[in-house]
């Protein structure tokens, strides 16, 4: 494989990145609440049921949320021998998560042209592609969901993986396992892509179908143990978390992609055509999974999967297989002529060039080069929102936890719910010390449930935090603010707010400062947390009339244990969703342990036995041939 082709796109990515985000920490949108979670991970420990005790009273946060990302930056912190802060491993998994689309869509498609420029139009569309996609420019880098991206990038390596297995059968192609593995842990979303394209590689691939399909099996089966560690305790406790069910109807999604411009017909079209242009089973195996895929979102009509994501990894396939048809016109082309490597490179350039041109009428469709107002870095984020001034503001504030009536604040002026914005209020632990409820984007706690919606109902949340701030909280119209027992003894709201908390604002209990742009409200008495012992041990002292039920102000989990004077105490999940304990005398320092139980255990025995399992291939000693 001539690498080239790759160095030149790689260059024109780096510019690109460099032109957005370059060196400096993003703090648009969801980036600062991302970097938490990276944080976090890098801190407090990688397993997925650590707890995080400085969002929405505590929460198993790698446990309900895919911690791909987060192992992946873990990777590049000890790679680099611990040398590099988070902010920095953060920076550098930003850079690697907008090229992997292109250069993953590089890999699988080079290795089936015969020159490696020929793969260069596709690759540069997947690096590209923003509209409508969650997972592209737009979504995967600007706004921050950059898990998303990063599982969209990993389908065309699982495609590579399926290929050559495709295309001439024999033994199982082992590889496939880790990949299958990696995107559900990276973005469970894009899980059912592929689990489409190994279920159609079965029928598809040269060989003995049912042997084929025990082969699938195989690998399907060594996945899951591979993901077991993970997701063996994230169903046995689902209940502590709420599906995010947010977006548009799939046929919005659709219609809103196709009328971009001509671009994505033109590739559809190309698409459908390359079984025709290039007579393998790969082109076909590339083009059966685009109606295949499409009548999964059709029917999905209850939504139970993410209509977004599904469409994302719709779009993805039509990149493979329209960059594969756009090789085979390209060699077509190039057939006749005799100065053939010369030519090669200009026809991956020119098509490159070609695709950039059809998506000018409409610039969403791919994004070319960032626009400079649409990246803003730390810097200009703390400035515009005079970020520190709060942050001491709440450093000097009575103990407890702080209460954001918004998710976050918006950056320029304006009433649209989707103006640019951020969630830096997210990041509040880390600058100002204090544990915050709110403030953060929208997430799957049962205690932003009942802060979105008055409820810790096991509903799914359906709406994005933005387009309920400034409208309603804790479920209700704003006017007044709930009494909540989360341990809140600060509240913060912007300006633009003030006037609209009547009750709170009369409340002799709170004293109103300005600090502009934001309004704190600080409680003339403090409110006692569980202050941390050890790492999985917390303490705090309760009262109450003995057999009592009385809160922890925690957040409930089955992981919690309570003991007291090493008695263990009963346990419950409260009406809020928080820890209660029941008292065994009137006052009592309670401590508070949190632990692995049985299904965390099973989980890691489970992976251990997937990895032997996938080893064992190469563990086992080799006949002799006779």
């Amino acid at each position: 494989m001539a690498w080239a082709p790759l160095g030149l796109l790689l260059a024109y990515g780096l510019a690109w990145a460099a032109a957005a985000f370059g060196g400096s920490l993003l703090w648009a949108d969801d980036h600062p609440g991302q970097y938490f979670r990276l944080w976090h991970g890098l801190t407090r420990g990688l397993a997925p049921w650590t707890w995080n005790p400085d969002w929405w009273t505590g929460y198993a946060e790698l446990q309900f949320y895919p911690p791909g990302f987060v192992y992946l930056g873990a990777g590049l912190h000890y790679l680099a021998l611990g040398l590099l802060p988070p902010a920095a491993v953060y920076q550098l998994l930003l850079w690697i998560v907008f090229l992997a689309p292109g250069v993953t869509t590089f890999l699988c498609l080079a290795g089936r042209l015969s020159s490696s420029w020929l793969a260069l139009p596709g690759a540069f569309v997947a690096l590209t592609a923003s509209a409508e996609t969650m997972s592209g420019v737009e979504g995967g880098v600007r706004t921050g969901m950059i898990a998303a991206r990063l599982g969209w990038a990993l389908v065309p390596l699982l495609v590579l993986a399926l290929a050559r297995w495709v295309e001439d059968g024999g033994a199982r192609p082992a590889f496939a396992a880790p990949v299958l593995a990696a995107i559900a842990l990276v973005h469970p979303a894009h899980l059912p892509a592929a689990v489409l394209y190994l279920a159609l590689a079965v029928g598809v691939g040269r060989g003995y179908t049912p042997y084929r399909l025990v082969q699938a099996g195989w690998l399907g089966l060594t996945a899951a143990l591979f993901t077991a560690f993970w997701t063996v305790p994230l169903l046995a406790h689902l209940t502590e978390s709420r599906a995010l069910a947010w977006g548009d109807p799939a046929g919005e999604i659709l219609r809103r992609l196709l009328g971009t411009g001509p671009l994505p017909g033109v590739l559809l079209v190309l698409a459908v055509a390359a079984p025709l242009l290039r007579r393998d089973r790969l082109a076909v195996l590339l083009t059966a999974f685009l109606p295949v895929m499409f009548l999964v979102i059709v029917l999905d009509r209850s939504s139970r999967l993410p209509a977004n994501r599904l469409v994302d990894s719709l779009v993805m396939g039509t990149i493979l297989a329209a960059g594969l048809a756009i090789g085979r016109v390209l060699e077509l082309g190039l057939g006749h002529l005799r100065a053939w490597v010369a030519g090669a490179p200009a026809a991956g350039v020119v098509a490159s060039l070609a695709l950039a041109a059809l998506s000018l009428p409409t610039p969403r469709a791919l994004a070319l080069w960032p626009d400079p107002g649409a990246w803003p870095t730390r810097a200009e984020v703390e400035r515009e929102l005079r970020l520190p001034a709060l942050w001491e503001a709440l450093r000097t504030g009575p103990a407890g936890r702080v209460l954001f009536v918004r998710s976050g604040a918006p950056l320029v002026a304006g009433t649209e719910w989707y103006r640019p914005h951020t969630h830096a209020t997210a990041l509040t632990p880390l600058y100002a010390g204090r544990a915050i409820v709110n403030g953060t984007f929208t997430h799957p706690s049962p205690i932003a449930a009942l802060v979105y919606t008055g409820s810790v109902a096991s509903g799914p949340i359906t709406q994005l935090v933005e387009q309920r701030d400034g409208e309603s909280f804790f479920g209700r119209p704003l006017g007044s603010l709930v009494a909540t027992a989360l341990g809140v003894s600060t509240i913060v709201m912007l300006e633009i707010d003030a006037g609209r908390f009547p009750a709170l604002e009369r409340n002799p209990g709170f004293a109103g400062a300005v600090v502009p742009p934001w309004v704190v409200y600080r409680s003339r008495e403090p409110v006692a947390l569980p202050e941390p012992d050890t790492p999985d041990r917390w303490r705090i002292a309760l009262a109450g009339d003995p057999g009592r039920w009385v809160s922890a102000r925690v957040a409930f989990s089955p992981l919690w244990r309570a003991e007291a004077q090493g008695e263990v105490l009963p346990v419950r999940r409260g009406e809020l969703g928080d820890l209660e304990v029941r008292l065994p005398k009137p006052a009592v320092t309670v401590d508070l342990v949190y632990g692995d139980g049985q299904w965390e255990r099973a989980g890691l025995i489970m992976t251990a036995i997937g990895a032997l399992l996938w080893a064992s291939r190469w563990l086992r000693p080799r006949r002799r041939r006779a």
